[in-house]
């Protein structure tokens, strides 16, 4: 083999669209852009934005308005009581954390009551299901609700 004798597989490179090259080109003429029109013009490219709809009445101003933003909606990232039962002694966010129970270290967390808890802890969170409280407390643990701070705010 030389180097003079090296091509790329069959099917692996395309051959150019020749636009505006004449008529033996086959894409002579209007050059693939169609006839007239606004998208048709030198330079349309930088004219016309993606959402422009010829003058149409725009897709978000034909839809209506709905709900809003709540501007103090606090967020938790929720564990279930059958995720704490491998935990030893004492619960917190940053331990929850690192077991993968929660995604984000600075959001904060609520305990939900779903299954059931047979050995006393102490929980520390952010909030608590009146279930989960139950379920820790009949257990022989104790709850400590920490204090869920305005940098928590996702909107």
């Amino acid at each position: 083999m030389k180097l003079d004798q090296i091509k790329p597989n069959q099917g692996a490179v395309k051959k150019a669209k020749r636009r505006g090259c004449g008529t033996g080109s086959g894409h002579g003429g209007t050059s693939t852009k169609g006839h007239k029109g606004q998208k048709s013009r030198a330079g349309s490219g930088a004219r016309v934005p993606s959402w422009f709809e010829g003058g149409q009445m725009p897709l978000q101003r034909r839809l209506p308005k709905r709900g809003f933003t709540a501007f103090d909606k606090k967020t938790f990232q929720v564990v279930n009581l059958t995720a704490l039962e491998t935990q030893e002694k004492e619960v917190t966010p940053e331990s929850m954390f690192a077991l993968g129970l929660v995604r984000k270290k600075n959001q904060p967390v609520k305990i939900l009551g779903k299954g059931e808890l047979k050995k006393a802890l102490t929980v520390k969170a952010h909030a608590f299901s009146a279930s989960a409280q139950k379920s820790i407390e009949a257990a022989g643990g104790k709850i400590e609700v920490l204090k869920v701070l305005s940098s928590h705010r996702t909107g």
